[in-house]
């Protein structure tokens, strides 16, 4: 009895295998079909054997999902009416049973965002509320910050709190704060992509050739930069006048007292205040100095270094910017810090020191164009005052054109403005006709004043 039990489940083990077998067998057929028809985008003709395999085998291979995903677009976009919101409703689903066969590939923030985004692409067919929408957004956010990073998401997120703002379902305490929170998301990921970059960026410099992975991995990091720049400026649109000094200081007086020993909040008071030039309130001193004394840090010195600027003290000033630059420890922002105190040197005049800083800028994060187009900018500006003869004097521009040419190299952002800076500068630099009268071309000119450099006259 004992022997014809095992013979008979030996006989089932075998038949199951078998069975599976056959299964996989034909759930792999049915794959390779439905996967050459979306090689050739041949959608329609991959949705049966791909519903087929998806239902009989859903854990067989991720390729159901990464097609699938493909195939209902497809459908989404040649549809309408309820026939359309099947299919939205069936990607969604796809995604959700994705996340359950295929969890590691699948992450949290990224693919919530992903079907937030449908949702409220297709919002007017779906009859989705603006309060329906943020809070499907605010949930991913929340569930899985880190993996929440395609940047159309991140505008939507942000542009769906406006309207709550603007309709009276959200305070302005509630506004500000998302801002802070979607603006230092985008700066997290420009640091990471900018990061990724510079690498490449200091290996041309180098002298090493980039390899064609290399050259690849250039081109999707500078995508992104370029998205993320575009979305940091539609995001500070979209905030607008609603931060202004008029809103901002009621609202931070009112929360100072209950929030004097919370950092964060200093912290982000102050910038915004900075940030909308609302520096000359007594509210800025007294956000300042609790932070600072709270949480000394280099954004603490930096503001420390604003106040002493309104104060009209230039060296203490620059002492406090200093110290904020040694306080930072992170070279990105290190980076983002010399931009900012070069930028107030800049605009009081002071090329020579303002140049220091932009170059130190640029050492800690070489992708960053904005530094070079601000030495270019001085350049210019001193044109008039670094050179004995008027040739002399206008040559400084092709100094300014070969500074702005350096940003449009490394920074993709940059591209456009510097361009048009080269063609500014270039015009008002000598013309063929001038080097030719002046017999002047290959020379070597040097050019003094603060800006102590030398430029070559262009062979015509």
């Amino acid at each position: 009895m004992k022997n014809k039990i095992t013979l008979l489940l030996a006989v089932l083990f075998i038949g199951l295998n078998i069975s599976f077998a056959q299964q996989d067998e034909e759930s792999m057929t049915k794959l390779s079909i439905f996967h050459e028809y979306v090689k050739s985008k041949n959608y329609d003709a991959a949705y049966e054997p791909w519903m087929d395999v998806r239902k009989r085998a859903p854990k067989f291979n991720n390729a159901i999902y990464v097609d699938g995903e493909k195939i209902l677009e497809h459908k989404i976009d040649n549809s309408s009416g309820s026939e359309k919101v099947a299919f939205i409703n069936d990607l969604l689903s796809l995604w959700e049973e994705r996340a359950i066969h295929f969890a590691n590939k699948t992450p949290e923030g990224e693919y919530a965002a992903q079907a937030c985004q449908l949702m409220y692409d297709n919002k007017d067919i779906l009859n989705k509320s603006t309060e329906d929408l943020y809070a499907c957004f605010d949930s991913a956010y929340q569930a899985d910050k880190d993996t929440f990073t395609n940047p159309k998401s991140l505008y939507t997120y942000f542009s769906l709190m406006v309207e709550l703002y603007d309709s009276g379902k959200k305070p302005a305490a509630d506004l500000f704060n998302k801002y802070d929170d979607v603006v230092e998301k985008v700066e997290d990921e420009v640091e990471n992509y900018s990061t990724r970059l510079n690498k490449l960026i200091e290996k041309e410099d180098s002298g090493t050739a980039l390899t064609k992975k290399d050259g690849k991995y250039k081109r999707y990091y500078e995508s992104y930069l370029k998205a993320y720049d575009q979305i940091a400026s539609g995001i500070d649109e979209k905030l607008g006048t609603r931060a202004n000094c008029e809103n901002l200081i009621p609202l931070y007086k009112k929360g100072f007292d209950e929030n004097k020993t919370n950092s964060v909040w200093l912290q982000r008071a102050a910038g915004k205040m900075s940030e909308k030039e609302c520096t000359d309130d007594p509210l800025f001193f007294d956000l300042v100095n609790a932070y600072h004394e709270l949480s000394p840090s280099a954004n603490s010195a930096y503001y420390l270094g604003i106040l002493k600027d309104k104060e009209g003290k230039s060296s203490e000033a620059i002492s406090f910017y200093k110290q904020a630059i040694s306080l930072e420890t992170d070279s990105f922002k290190k980076s983002k810090l010399n931009n900012r105190i070069g930028l107030k040197l800049k605009a009081r005049g002071s090329y020579g020191q303002a140049r220091g800083f932009f170059r130190e800028a640029l050492k800690l994060n070489p992708s960053n164009g904005r530094p070079y187009l601000s030495i270019a900018a001085m350049y210019a500006s001193s044109a008039n005052n670094c050179g004995e003869t008027n040739f002399d004097k206008r040559a400084v521009y092709w100094l300014a054109a070969d500074e702005a040419r350096k940003a449009s190299r490394v920074d993709p952002t940059q591209s456009s403005n510097a361009s048009k800076s080269v063609a500014n500068y270039l015009a008002k630099a000598p013309q063929k006709s001038e080097i030719f009268s002046s017999g002047r071309a290959g020379q070597t000119i040097n050019i003094g004043c603060w800006i102590g450099s030398s430029v070559t006259v262009p062979n015509i």
